[in-house]
């Protein structure tokens, strides 16, 4: 199935129906400012296409030599991509970049240059009837806590919104109460999201064996299939779920809420941000193809702009939390800016992590 997967997504790739973003307005050539620029094309995930497409990364990367052209897939799906010509892969997190690495013969270390936490986004009608259940706790005025354990145990039960106290005043509340994510088989969100409910589930340890495996999936199969059919980016899920469309409950990147947060201030209607107590870190990481690709992946990492401009559109530098605290301090009503009460959970190899994404969608 994967590989029929795969075939698919690089058809699409190749007759460029996969969205496509262009950061720099010329093939190899002048910048903006008459600066030589080196095109390096890189394949990525689409939490990240904003960035490369925002007009004042094509100029900070055109100030140093560079354009890039970037083409979006989802994190997993590009181990089945053709990468041959492209000078970087970036995928969202560090499980498929070391599968990446592994695959093409890249050494190491990988550049990563930022990090994002995931989180869940509802409607302040479904918080607060979480919290009044003990699923969650509102410590923010737009914002709180997910408590895993429960809402797994919810999950077990198979509990519905109207079994909850105080569902009933919210018409948009019914049907299973479930966490809607993207196609682990394909998403990096949605890999992640089993790793982090999969490690609570496994008593806090990572799965590691086929017997951690075993243990888990009936749950992780509960969680995925209740969804149906789900979205392969998770950038779709969060424009539908700003849209007012879809489930009450959202996985989303941090990310995507502090950029909108920048965007639109307060506007933002009743949206609510949970971190859950248990989560996993989203690690941005560069696999780089060529020596261009390598060099541009260290560049974002370093170069004091490109990290501005990461912050702006949500992401944290890889380390330096004061910038991203100074950058957000007008939304710490949403934002959990020192991950105060998060764990982040270990993820499991990427066979593993494969193997208990492909028994979650049965």
């Amino acid at each position: 199935m994967r590989r029929i997967l795969g075939i698919v997504l690089a058809v699409l790739l190749i007759g460029g129906v996969v969205a496509a973003v262009v950061a720099g307005r010329q093939a190899d050539g002048a910048g903006d400012d008459g600066t030589a620029t080196k095109t390096v094309r890189a394949v990525i995930g689409s939490e990240k296409a904003a960035f490369f497409a925002d007009p004042d990364v094509v100029k900070a990367l055109a100030a140093e030599g560079y354009t890039v052209r970037a083409e979006t897939s989802g994190s997993w799906a590009m181990e089945e991509l053709d990468l041959k010509g492209y000078d970087l892969a970036f995928p969202s997190s560090q499980a498929p970049a070391d599968a990446l690495a592994e695959q093409h013969g890249v050494r190491k270390p990988l550049p990563r240059p930022f990090y994002s936490p995931l989180v869940v986004v509802a409607h302040r009608g479904a918080a607060q009837v979480l919290a009044a259940n003990g699923l969650a706790t509102l410590d923010r005025s737009r914002g709180g806590t997910l408590r895993m354990g429960a809402y797994l145990d919810a999950a077990r039960a198979d509990r519905t919104w109207q079994q909850l106290r105080g569902a009933g005043k919210h018409g948009e509340l019914t049907g299973t109460l479930y966490i809607a994510t993207t196609d682990p088989q394909t998403s990096n969100s949605g890999a992640l999201y089993l790793a982090a409910a999969s490690y609570v589930a496994n008593g806090a340890r990572v799965a590691a064996s086929d017997a951690d495996v075993d243990r888990t999936a009936p749950l992780m199969r509960r969680l995925v299939q209740v969804q149906g059919a789900q979205q392969s980016s998770s950038d779709a899920a969060f424009r539908d779920f700003t849209s007012g469309v879809g489930n009450p409950l959202v996985l989303v990147y941090e990310s995507q809420i502090a950029a909108l947060l920048r965007e639109g201030g307060d506007s933002v209607g009743d949206l609510m941000v949970l971190y859950p107590d248990t989560t996993a870190t989203s690690d941005h990481t560069v696999v780089p193809l060529t020596e261009d690709g390598r060099a541009l992946g260290e560049l974002l990492a370093a170069d004091t702009r490109l990290r501005q401009l990461a912050v702006r559109h949500g992401f944290r530098p890889q380390g330096a939390t004061a910038e991203f605290t100074r950058a957000t301090a007008a939304h710490t009503a949403y934002l959990n800016q020192e991950l105060t009460g998060v764990r982040q959970a270990p993820v499991p190899t990427s066979e593993v992590l494969h193997e208990m994404a492909r028994r979650a969608r049965g």
